[in-house]
């Protein structure tokens, strides 16, 4: 089964096309079909990740899968939450990952208060309108630390410490890190949604 993956994050696709991987799913970003982005008015990730699933499926004829994930950080009232991706920007830096690190280092600097999470919510439409959209989410709380630590992921995982493990997102394994990560536990939410609902039980 193909699903165009309603994203150009090449590391969004790598993890999601691992994690997707046993159900004999088929990810393709919707800039290799033409497809370009779709507008994000909204201020939730579930109401976001169903716009761009449907603007996905709309422009593609395939089923979708759309993610919108973002940072909520306690002592900012869930900030950056759907505008995590533009989060330098609004501190005059450049768009970036390395970029909202930094910014989000410096904002926190005097903040004594470290907590947040990582949200994911993933949504899946057979067709652009389609009327059950399956949706799943997937949430790591954790702590921010004061400086990038580890070498592995992207976004924010040097400097999301999960206390459960010890160590940073960005020191873990990969296979480890899609084990307890936000998208790794939407993904596995909506590998069995679809399991359920989309695919045919075999006797």
């Amino acid at each position: 089964m193909k699903l165009v993956l309603a994203s150009n994050n090449a590391g969004k696709l790598a993890e999601l096309q691992v994690l997707f991987a046993p159900l004999g799913v088929q990810l393709v970003r919707q800039a290799d079909l033409g497809i370009p982005e779709a507008p994000e008015p909204h201020r939730t990730f579930v109401e976001n990740a169903l716009a761009k699933a449907r603007h996905a499926a709309r422009e593609s004829g395939l089923p979708a899968l759309a993610d919108d994930a973002g940072l909520c950080v306690e002592a900012f009232g869930g900030l950056p939450g759907v505008d995590t991706a533009y989060y330098a920007t609004q501190h005059g830096l450049p768009k970036g990952d390395d970029h909202n690190v930094t910014a989000l280092l410096d904002q926190m600097r005097d903040v004594s208060d470290r907590r947040a999470a990582l949200v994911s919510t993933l949504v899946a439409l057979r067709h652009a309108d389609d009327p059950e959209p399956l949706v799943a989410t997937g949430r790591a709380p954790g702590l921010i630390t004061r400086e990038r630590v580890g070498e592995h992921g992207f976004g924010f995982d040097p400097v999301m410490f999960i206390p459960a493990l010890g160590q940073t997102f960005a020191q873990l394994d990969p296979v480890v890190k899609n084990h307890h990560s936000h998208r790794g536990q939407a993904a596995r939410a909506m590998l069995a949604l679809m399991r359920e609902r989309w695919f045919t039980p075999t006797p």
